[in-house]
Formats: structure tokens, sequence, C-alpha cells
């Protein structure tokens, strides 16, 4: 990739006063509201051309409240650029789903509801990618049990 558009950060906030920058040493970085991640990401892809997804991450940070830390890797194609933005969503919540902006969420959004069980509200098919369908528990959780059945 090459060089980061460094007033990007300004202008988005001039558009979402509530989003907050925070320290990246690879990318710009901004930590949007839940309540404001489908518009951000519109806003994202339409005006400032973040046209390509790149992927959905979670992190779990048990016990901390909200749980879970949803983090969203996106690239403009033309300048060659990254831009990362996350969101905190409690457990039991659901986040918003942005496969209506980037089909290419849908997936990613599936995996992070397989492997950690943060709900995506308004995706398409929100069902296990990896676990068989009657697995019980997210295998990813920090609180997930890890000895498990001994098989010998």
């Amino acid at each position: 990739m090459t060089g980061q558009d460094p007033e990007i950060v300004e202008r988005l906030r001039a558009e979402f006063p509530d989003i907050e920058a925070t320290v990246s040493s690879d990318q710009p970085t901004v930590v949007v509201p839940r309540e404001q991640v489908l518009s951000f990401a519109e806003h994202l892809k339409t005006v400032e051309g973040y046209a390509m997804f790149n992927d959905v991450l979670v992190v779990d940070w048990f016990p901390a409240r909200p749980r879970f830390e949803v983090v969203y890797q996106v690239i403009h194609p033309q300048a060659l650029q990254r831009f990362r933005f996350k969101s905190f969503v409690p457990e039991g919540e659901a986040m918003p789903s942005i496969t209506g902006v980037w089909a290419g969420a849908n997936w990613p959004e599936r995996e992070a509801f397989d492997l950690f069980g943060v709900v995506f509200e308004g995706h398409p098919n929100l069902a296990r990618i990896y676990l068989p369908d009657d697995w019980e528990g997210y295998p990813l959780r920090k609180d997930y049990p890890t000895g498990g059945n001994r098989i010998d």
C-alpha cells in the first residue's frame, strides 16, 4: 500500500463528530459508535472511495464491558490506502451488518458469529460457517472451556 491520507480523520470527524481517532502505526483508525456503524460504512464507500472490503475481526475483551470489539478493514483501491474502523458491542446485543454496503462482509461476519457469537443484525444468512449447527458455545471466546473431553 502507498501513503496514507492524513486528512481523512478530520473529514470523517466533520461528518461524524462522535468518532474517536486511535493510535495506529500502520493506517488511520477510528472508533465509531455502534449506532453509526452502518451510516459510517456507507459514507466511507460512497464519499471517501473505500470500495473494497477486506475483513471483519473480533477481539474478546472479557471480562471488560462492553465485551467485544468489532474491527473492520477496508481499502481505497485507486489510492491504495487502507482504513480501519472499529466499534464495541456488549455480549447479547447485535452489531449492524454491513453486508448491504460491502457484500464481501458476508462470510467474515458469519465467521465472527460462529467463533465469537457476535450477532450481526440484518445479515442475509447468519449461520455457522465452520462448526456444526448443533455446536454449543463459541470457541474463540476467552471464557470458552479449553479442557474438553479426553479422546484416546
